[in-house]
This record gives structure tokens, C-alpha cells and sequence, in this order.
């Protein structure tokens, strides 16, 4: 594997990307690989990379080898969908302020967002996505696993997304297809909004102890809006003037 940064989907592919986050078993990113291929996606991201054996992946990935030569590596979650506009994370925590999705709910919304980037996060083998993982995700999903065995492999929980992404837009009709959302904000821009709107409401006395959850549930009202990048520059300049002010 190396290195490489974020590209646009192919031709005719679903602007999703799969984001794995600390993968440590080979045979995994292969099979992963294989998934993606066999669904049509071939936009994803690695965060802390767990495993160095790639002739095992490749081993796997059976005609999907080229794959394995074209992930993003990240260093953090964040840098992974920077240039997202929906973060989804798998996962069956509840998590305060989170709408618990199912996979085709997932499908059928990232296509109504495109052509705006969704990136749907994996967590780590044994445990999943941690709390705060979990938290700095957008919305979450699970996949309605039977009592007795709810866990489900990385590279079959992947392709049962891929597949639902897949199946999405075969059924998109392109008479009843909403327009694009041109100019959507991604994942940065409502980063960096977060930390000028806790700098401010911090400054006013807003937030005079702890701040807990205040300003994460707040943004979250503006990730719901779908805010425009023009909008998000309107809410930047409006928070500044009242920085200023003060």
C-alpha cells in the first residue's frame, strides 16, 4: 500500500467512501478490496494502518489487487473525511444526539446527497468504533445482526453497505433524481465553524464551566441543515463580527 490523496469517485461509482478505522488483519483489507470492487466503489481510507503484510491482502483481494495500491492513509478520523459532507459511523452504541440508521436508509440518503461526498466508517476488529468515534461521526448505523451472533466480519459488514449503496442506485430513477447539491459544506468546513462558534460562546460567557455537550449538539443542528459552503461562510463572518464586537 502507499500513501495517496483524496479522489473523486469514478465514473458512474456513488460518492461514498469506506473509511476503516485501526484494521489490523490482512486478509480483511483483501477482502474489503474484493467487496468494494464487487459493488462498484473504489473511494476509501485507511486510519492507523495495523498491519504491514499486504502479500496476504492481495492474496484475497482477487481482482481487486489495484485497490490495495489506492486507499488514503490517515493519520486521524478526522483527516479521513475532511472533504466529506456526511459521516456515518457502524456501530450499535446509542449515542446521545445520533439517529441510529439502517444500511439502506444509509444507501438511499448518500445518494440524495450526491454529488457530495458520504463516508461510511468502519471500527476496528475486535471492538469497533470507540465512543468518541462513535460521537464524531454525523449519524450512526447498524446492521440488524440476529441476538446470537450480532458481530459481523469488517469485509461482510462492508459489502452488506456496498451492496445497499449498489442496490440505491440501480433503483434511482434519473426522471425522480434530486439535483445536486451543489457547493455542500464538507466535513472541515463545519470543524472549523465548531471551533470559531466554542471560541466565541466561550468568550461571551456562554460556556463558563464544562463545556459537556453544548457545542457539539448545537453544530449538530447545522450538519442537520445541510448547510452550502456560501453558508457556512455567512455563519463564519457573522460569529467573527460578534468576536470582534467583543
Amino acid at each position: 500500500m502507499r500513501r495517496r490523496s483524496a479522489a473523486p469517485p469514478g465514473p458512474g461509482s456513488p460518492p461514498v467512501r469506506v473509511v476503516l478505522v485501526r484494521p489490523s488483519n490482512p486478509q480483511n483489507l483483501g477482502a474489503v478490496a474484493r467487496a468494494m470492487k464487487n459493488m462498484g466503489l473504489a473511494d476509501w481510507a485507511i486510519v492507523e494502518l495495523g498491519t504491514h503484510d499486504f502479500a496476504s491482502s492481495r492474496r484475497v483481494a482477487v481482482h481487486a489487487e489495484e485497490l490495495l495500491d489506492r486507499p488514503l492513509l490517515a493519520r486521524t478520523l478526522d483527516e479521513a473525511v475532511a472533504d466529506c459532507a456526511w459521516v456515518v459511523g457502524t456501530s450499535s452504541r446509542r449515542v446521545r444526539g445520533r439517529v441510529a440508521l439502517a444500511p439502506t436508509e444509509v444507501a438511499r440518503e448518500a445518494l440524495r446527497r450526491a454529488p457530495a461526498r458520504t463516508a461510511i466508517v468502519f471500527g476496528e476488529e475486535r471492538s469497533g468504533l470507540t465512543r468518541g468515534e462513535a460521537l464524531r461521526c454525523h449519524d450512526l448505523s447498524s446492521i440488524p445482526a440476529g441476538p446470537e451472533q450480532p458481530s459481523l466480519n469488517l469485509a461482510q459488514a462492508v459489502l452488506l453497505y456496498a451492496w445497499e449503496v449498489r442496490r440505491a442506485s440501480l433503483e434511482a430513477s434519473p426522471a425522480r433524481a434530486p439535483g445536486p447539491a451543489a457547493g455542500a459544506a464538507v466535513d472541515s468546513d463545519l470543524a472549523s465553524l465548531e471551533t470559531l462558534l466554542r471560541t466565541v460562546l466561550r468568550a461571551s460567557g456562554f460556556l463558563a464551566g464544562p463545556e459537556r455537550h453544548a457545542v457539539r449538539d448545537l453544530v449538530d443542528t447545522l450538519r442537520r441543515a445541510r448547510l452550502s459552503r456560501r453558508e457556512v461562510r455567512l455563519w463564519t463572518a457573522a460569529l467573527r463580527t460578534l468576536g470582534r464586537k467583543r
